[in-house]
């Protein structure tokens, strides 16, 4: 099942699946807006049953038939919930997808998550459906995936710690005195992936792999002085766990998200078709550095929000969206989202998030923060 199939982790999911259709039976198929999409989808893929969230559901003649319909957001709920499958992949964007994580996890179902906004927003609320559903979870991302792997068969008490990799996005190198002129087409200019243009500038910014060492602390269940970041320019290694004996393991993998939505999806086992497997003979050098904190602090900020827990991290996420709203439109300077994320967090006094609604709240109340802190250029 496969929910956000119009965006561009659920199209590679479905041409995963596309190359596999010996492996894999689509079920369900669900969009928040891209009805035409679907309807083509679901001719292709013929699932048992479909979700619109936000848009009147297609007429039942455009589907194939027989084909069952969900609307809403309780739709998509019970897409996840009542639909037999083996695993449900999440690739719904921002925190509409947080409900349906809870709910897929409380049923004890297997997840395989893509939505940031699941673990970085609503952490504390996933931890207890899965504590008490008995849900397993699969990360549907390079860096997670690659950590996974790395650390299956190690005892946590065996793990020193585990490295994320970066890929320094665009403005590797430079200083905070060189960001502040910045525009919003150099920001998109990523040197290796090709992304959508939040998640492109949260790269720009070290933001995303804030979110990700955000996202290892809930998987991994590791305290963040034991989650590190490297950048590597290169983004062939994805993921390193070093171990106590002073020796290390690391995943190595091309730049190809399909290759963790694979992984994820015919987990416990492997694909035998490998979307492009590294050239050893051809590929050089590999390169790591230490990130840069004063020239990027929103790394610095994210690791803050962790470790003060409860709702920070929700803040942290939803005044960055904000921020980046703002930068994207030209409304704000490329260092001043990190700027308006830290004056929101400083306004904020964090506590435990009891459920979806509590997460939500605290979101749209740091985003009025952000707003009021750009409109008064004072962040």
């Amino acid at each position: 099942m496969i929910l956000g199939s119009s965006g561009s982790i659920g199209a590679q999911a479905l041409d995963v699946c596309r190359r596999h259709p010996e492996r894999f039976d689509v079920v369900g198929l669900a969009v928040a807006r891209s009805v035409d999409t679907l309807c083509s989808q679901a001719h292709e893929f013929r699932p048992e049953a479909v979700c619109v969230a936000e848009v009147d559901a297609p007429s039942p003649s455009d589907l194939p038939h027989g084909t069952s319909v969900f609307t809403g957001g309780d739709g998509l709920v019970r897409l996840a919930t009542e639909t037999e499958c083996d695993v449900v992949l999440n690739g719904v964007v921002g925190v509409a997808g947080l409900e349906v994580t809870v709910a897929t996890v409380q049923a004890g179902r297997t997840l395989a998550l893509a939505n940031k906004e699941s673990l970085v927003a609503g952490g504390p609320v996933v931890r207890r459906a899965r504590d008490t559903g008995g849900g397993r979870i699969l990360p549907v991302d390079s860096e997670h995936a690659a950590s996974a792997q790395v650390l299956h068969g190690e005892d946590t008490d065996d793990v020193a710690r585990l490295v994320l990799t970066a890929s320094g996005g665009p403005f590797r190198g430079r200083k905070a005195v060189d960001l502040a002129d910045v525009t919003v087409a150099e920001a998109l200019r990523h040197p290796t992936w090709q992304m959508g243009a939040k998640i492109t500038v949260d790269s720009a910014t070290l933001f995303n792999k804030g979110l990700e060492v955000l996202e290892a602390h809930e998987l991994f269940g590791l305290d963040f002085d034991r989650i590190g970041v490297v950048v590597h320019p290169q983004s062939i290694v994805h993921a390193i766990v070093e171990l106590v004996d002073g020796s290390s393991k690391a995943q190595l993998a091309l730049p190809d998200m399909r290759q963790p939505i694979g992984w994820a999806l015919a987990w416990p086992e492997r694909l035998d078709d490998p979307i492009g497997a590294v050239a050893w003979s051809e590929l050089g050098a590999l390169t790591f550095e230490a990130p840069d904190i004063d020239a990027f602090p929103s790394l610095r900020l994210a690791y803050a929000a962790g470790r003060a827990g409860g709702t920070a991290p929700a803040v942290l996420n939803a005044a960055n969206e904000e921020a980046v709203d703002a930068f994207l439109k030209g409304r704000c300077g490329f260092l001043d989202i990190p700027r308006v994320v830290e004056g929101v967090l400083e306004r904020h006094t964090p506590h435990d998030p009891v459920d979806v609604t509590a997460v939500v709240e605290t979101g749209a109340w740091a985003r009025r923060q952000a707003a009021e802190l750009l409109a008064a250029r004072v962040p």
